[in-house]
């Protein structure tokens, strides 16, 4: 206790040392920008809104210890040494700066509407620093009175007047009366009109032939005149009607000359431009993603030309198709726990198998490991062998879907089989694997969708070693009803269905899964026969009965470019029932780890207060049908590529069943909010924006697999050697 209060002691005076050497370090006549403030006098104006548009903002004291020098031109005097050591830790208040800044807002605040807007600043001085306060005064809003619409093109102002957008108006005509003045509100009505007037056929219409001006203004009310400008052709001459041009043929090209391997069939499916009709960039887009779907093609490109003296367009789409056989070899070297192996799979694909861009994936894995520290067995080696088979095909199979439904999804079929042999000391295990699953996306709603019509997963165990039944599966003292349940023959056949949205701010991913039920339903016509433990066995095997439910929300909150706060929680729940009393070891949940509670490692913690003491069995024993997760992450830029986290986890896992096994794990509703475990720490992240690299270091808070209450406030207690994790991970944790 007295080392661990000297260690904060030390900390606190080191901190204070710094700061003091801080303020030493400015030049005479500065400042360092300590704090900067937004205020508005208006309820209506966010002052968030206008974070963006401050020029200078003081550095995240949070993790600024991790900041490294940016200082490159070596100082050739003392006060130059201090005044870069103040910029690479601090920034340095300029009065230019702020009047830009003051100017910018004022911009934006009238681009809002407020064209009256007026920003100041106050100030605030102590010592060395200045807190700067920006006080917006907005005054009130602009409002359109009316819109005058002066279009000479007949036909357009047809469309314009008879086109319905919701979800007031009636029509494009008169859709803005009413509402705030803004330069976003206005753009945002050149875009509704250019991308409404692309999709009828106008191939050569911008947003530029689209122009405001004020016509009146009386109090806080404005009369705008829309002008329609007529169009121009490349040689400057004006013509009133804007041209309206239709698809006459479309055509398919190979870029390096030689024919395409897909089908004619396949080509027009993927093409949802139509002949005949007008042209429209809504199907030039669709089009585009669904040709960037398509495994054999590497890219598209698709031009139109104009046919000479008509308003008809030729479609030329032109494909650079990807090599379609490959061929790789992947060695790997393992270690688990101190045991060194080798594996080596061989993989072979085919990306155009039925001409179709079908996608064909083969594999073969063979791996090799020496395993130490066995004792009462006859061997100490693992071996495993595994083929794979995975046909991904680029739309909906089934004979139930209208060709037209086919052919407007987004969507893949994936077929897949497994087969997996392992021979272990202790066992032998089999397990062969089959699906049949669609997906599908909409991007203009950032939602993906996933659907499991069949998975097929049977585990065989042909041999156990006699050491290990004794010592874990028929052993009186040491029996595991967990552990047996997952040492014998079993059938999994699940249907699933799952969906994710992400907009960037805010991530949702829901799943729901259910086993078993078919074959329950068929038992009394197959006349399935039952085990010595009452269960239903089809081929001698028992088959798995369960329903699953996981469910994750991710909310981020930017406060400027640099820093962010990640707010993410996440639940889980399986209810094993009818022919299974334990859910199968692959749909159990466990806590720790990377992506969930940091202050432990993986399957270290729960459930509830349970706390394993047999390592060799933990790995069953620490493990649950109930989840929760909650974790707040504060990130930042540090430099470079290297970004900074500081975070808080909570959570654990419990049973629903009391098992004998696993004391104090079962979930009940006046003391599982006792049981929650909390750590905190820091992280730091090699960013390239396609690929993370994370370490974290963890420390427990709460440990509610407490022996003595001294151990359970870790947080005012910490011990290094018990409490610190480190992980390494791929990817944001959330």
């Amino acid at each position: 206790m007295i080392k661990n209060v000297q260690s904060y002691i030390l900390i606190a005076f080191i901190f204070i040392l710094s700061a003091c050497g801080t303020s030493n370090d400015i030049p005479e006549g500065s400042y360092l920008l300590h704090k900067v403030k937004i205020e508005s006098d208006s309820k209506e104006v966010n002052p968030s809104l206008l974070t963006p548009y401050v020029r200078q903002q003081p550095k995240s004291q949070l993790l600024s210890f991790l900041r490294f020098p940016t200082s490159k031109k070596p100082s050739t005097t003392k006060e130059e040494a201090r005044f870069d050591r103040s910029k690479e830790r601090h920034v340095l208040y300029d009065s230019v700066q702020t009047n830009i800044t003051i100017n910018d807002m004022q911009k934006m605040l009238r681009n809002m509407g407020y064209l009256r807007a007026e920003v100041d600043t106050r100030t605030k001085i102590h010592k060395k620093h200045i807190d700067i306060t920006y006080q917006l005064h907005p005054g009130s809003p602009f409002y359109i009175k009316s819109v005058h619409y002066n279009i000479p093109d007949s036909l357009i102002s047809r469309i314009l007047k008879t086109e319905p957008t919701p979800p007031k108006s009636p029509s494009i005509i008169g859709s803005l009366q009413g509402k705030q003045f803004s330069v976003e509100e206005l753009n945002n009505e050149r875009d509704r009109i250019t991308s409404l007037l692309l999709s009828k056929g106008y191939y050569k219409f911008h947003k530029d032939y689209i122009e405001y001006e004020a016509d009146t203004i009386d109090g806080n009310q404005i009369d705008l005149i829309m002008n329609l400008l007529p169009y121009r052709n490349e040689n400057g001459k004006i013509a009133t009607l804007h041209p309206c041009y239709k698809i006459e043929s479309i055509n398919y090209t190979n870029i390096d000359g030689t024919p395409i391997p897909l089908s004619e069939k396949v080509l027009q499916n993927n093409t949802s431009i139509v002949v005949g009709q007008p042209f429209n960039h809504e199907d030039l887009q669709k089009t585009y993603n669904r040709f960037a779907k398509l495994s054999a093609v590497q890219y598209s490109n698709i031009k139109f030309n104009e046919l000479p003296d008509s308003l008809l367009l030729d479609c030329n789409v032109l494909l650079q198709m990807n090599k379609t056989h490959l061929l790789s070899i992947q060695p790997e070297g393992t270690n688990t726990a101190g045991d060194l192996g080798a594996a080596m799979t061989l993989s072979y694909e085919n990306r155009n198998l039925f001409h179709g861009s079908e996608h064909l994936t083969l594999q073969v894995r063979g791996a090799y490991e020496a395993i130490k520290g066995l004792e009462g067995y006859q061997n100490d080696k693992y071996e495993e062998y595994g083929i794979e088979a995975k046909l991904q095909i680029p739309r909906f199979l089934s004979p139930f879907l209208s060709k037209s439904f086919k052919r407007k999804s987004n969507a893949t079929s994936e077929i897949s089989v497994s087969y997996n042999l392992q021979n272990r000391p202790e066992f032998h295990r089999r397990y062969f694997t089959g699906s049949w699953r669609y997906r599908w996306s909409e991007p203009h709603h950032f939602t993906r969708y996933r659907l499991d019509l069949l998975d097929l997963n049977y585990i065989y165990m042909p041999w156990i070693s006699a050491t290990f039944k004794h010592d874990y599966l028929d052993n009186a003292n040491s029996r595991n009803a967990i552990l047996r349940y997952n040492y014998e023959n079993l059938l999994i056949m699940k249907v699933g269905f799952g969906f994710a949205y992400n907009n960037g701010v805010e991530a949702i991913k829901g799943n729901i899964e259910t086993s078993g039920n078919l074959l329950q339903l068929s038992s009394s016509m197959l006349r399935l026969k039952h085990d010595d433990q009452g269960r239903h066995i089809i081929f001698n095997t028992a088959y798995a009965q369960y329903l699953k439910f996981d469910f994750d929300y991710t909310k981020l909150f930017a406060f400027d470019k640099q820093n962010n706060l990640a707010m993410h929680i996440g639940f889980g729940i399986a209810w094993p029932y009818g022919n299974s009393k334990v859910l199968p070891f692959e749909k159990r949940y466990f806590a720790g780890g990377p992506n969930s509670v940091r202050g432990w490692s993986v399957r270290e913690l729960g459930p509830g207060t349970f706390k394993g003491k047999d390592r060799r069995i933990d790995f069953i024993n620490q493990t649950g049908d109930m989840k929760l997760d909650i974790n707040i992450e504060y990130r930042t830029w540090l430099f470079w590529k290297f970004d900074g986290a500081a975070f808080i986890d909570a959570g654990n896992i419990w049973t629903l069943r009391n098992y004998e096994e696993q004391p104090g794990g079962q979930f009940k509703f006046d003391t599982f909010y006792k049981q929650i475990a909390m750590s905190y720490g820091l992280g730091l992240r090699l960013n390239f924006s396609y690929f993370i690299l994370r370490l974290d270091a963890g420390m427990k808070a709460l440990n509610p697999a407490y022996e003595t209450p001294k151990e359970y406030f870790t947080l005012f207690r910490p011990n290094l050697k018990r409490d610190f994790t480190f992980h390494f991970a791929v990817g944001l944790p959330f």
